[in-house]
């Protein structure tokens, strides 16, 4: 995960003052005051406003306003979450919960990643986001269906049984007999291959064998190749819980609006995925850290699972206000990752 790019050497008072500011924030939300911090500490609140003006003039602190106490910055919250916080263990209530997604009827994998993500969301407190993989299922039917001269219908079957009914325009002039050319093509090249191994190969076996279709059916062909490369392989992100973060009395509403704004309109998804690629375990992006979500402000916890191979084919996270409970969500988090991976390699335990 990111690291701070500077050491603070802190003495044990900077140290716990720091570790209480933060831990104040964490839970309330509001800055901490000095006073606060003299109910449960053996000091003056003179000698507890001195540190944190040091704490402040390191950058690890500020102040809202004069009269206000003390909050941490995104680089302090960096500063506690490498050093100094401590990692709660996944509380039997938690992990209960996360467990009941898989049910008893062993729901297919977008069944499950969709319990999951409610789970999630419902847990933390904040909103769910989690990454599919790609589906590489090989194409057993494809068929064209004409809706309007400028409007069609691709069927596309699946060997595991998938169906995908996806509109798109075709070129102008289409008839019956050019679509039907056009599928029964698609399928003589389409047995025993993927979308992705389709498309490779297509484009020679166009060039070859275009006698064999008429010219409006080869662009019927192109238009296709079009619409499958910019949609079906590309990942699914599950959103949930998008009120969680509406309803946070601290939130920026027009940020968080933002943020939802990209994620529904899908922008980068890809770069979620990358977040995690980086490594195995849990990584946590703060604020502008966070180059993904960097507009709303927020916090990312996020954790890649792996397949049967121990390859990364997807990610799980949640997204919240920068004080999150990092402490219960890391483990919450890393958990659902690692069940997702158990269940899509079939492992047990």
């Amino acid at each position: 995960m990111p690291q701070i790019d500077q050491p603070f050497d802190l003495n044990d008072r900077s140290r716990e003052v720091f570790r209480r500011v933060v831990e104040g924030y964490l839970e309330t939300g509001e800055p901490v005051g000095s006073r606060t911090l003299t109910r449960s500490m053996a000091v003056s609140a003179a000698t507890i406003r001195n540190v944190m003006q040091d704490l402040e003039y390191l950058g690890l602190l500020d102040s809202p306003h004069v009269s206000a106490g003390r909050q941490p910055t995104q680089l302090g919250l960096r500063l506690f979450v490498d050093a100094l916080m401590e990692i709660d263990p996944l509380a039997p209530a938690d992990r209960e919960r996360i467990d009941e997604t898989l049910g008893h009827d062993h729901p297919d994998t977008p069944v499950l990643l969709d319990r999951v993500s409610t789970a999630l969301s419902h847990l933390t407190h904040g909103a769910s986001l989690v990454l599919m993989p790609k589906v590489e299922a090989p194409v057993r039917h494809i068929e064209f269906v004409s809706l309007a001269p400028d409007r069609a219908l691709a069927i596309l079957v699946f060997a595991d049984g998938r169906v995908e009914n996806r509109v798109f325009n075709p070129p102008p002039g289409q008839t019956p007999s050019s679509m039907r050319q056009a599928a029964n093509f698609l399928n003589a090249q389409a047995e025993g291959r993927t979308l992705a191994e389709l498309r490779a190969t297509l484009g020679d076996a166009i060039t070859t064998s275009r006698q064999q279709i008429d010219a409006l059916a080869a662009e019927l062909v192109a238009a296709g190749l079009a619409l499958w490369d910019s949609d079906p392989q590309d990942p699914r992100l599950i959103v949930k819980g998008r009120g969680n973060l509406l309803d946070n009395e601290a939130a920026d509403l027009d940020r968080i609006r933002v943020l939802f704004d990209d994620l529904e309109r899908k922008r980068d998804i890809a770069r979620f995925l990358e977040l995690a690629e980086d490594g195995e375990g849990v990584r946590i992006f703060i604020g502008s850290e966070n180059k993904l979500f960097s507009l709303s402000g927020s916090s990312l916890v996020v954790s890649p699972y792996m397949n049967a191979d121990r390859r990364i084919v997807g990610a799980v996270g949640v997204i919240g206000p920068t004080r999150l409970n990092y402490g219960r969500i890391v483990p919450i988090v890393d958990y659902t990752a690692q069940l997702i991976g158990r269940v899509l390699s079939g492992r047990k335990g």
